[in-house]
């Protein structure tokens, strides 16, 4: 089944979100305990997180 130009782009973005990803893990070495715990505390509060969208991509 071909994919339409919508599929396309959200599986780019999708991809951008992985790049970004890597470059917040790559930098998690550089933090102490205290800042790790500030930024893992900022990611459980970002809306939407990825539950979100794996949520409304559920059939229905």
């Amino acid at each position: 089944m071909p994919l339409s130009g919508e599929a396309i782009r959200l599986m780019n973005y999708i991809d951008d979100v992985s790049v970004t990803l890597r470059r917040i893990l790559s930098g998690v070495a550089t933090l102490d305990e205290d800042e790790r715990e500030l930024v893992s505390s900022h990611l459980l509060q970002a809306r939407p997180s990825s539950q979100d969208v794996l949520d409304a991509l559920k059939p229905r």
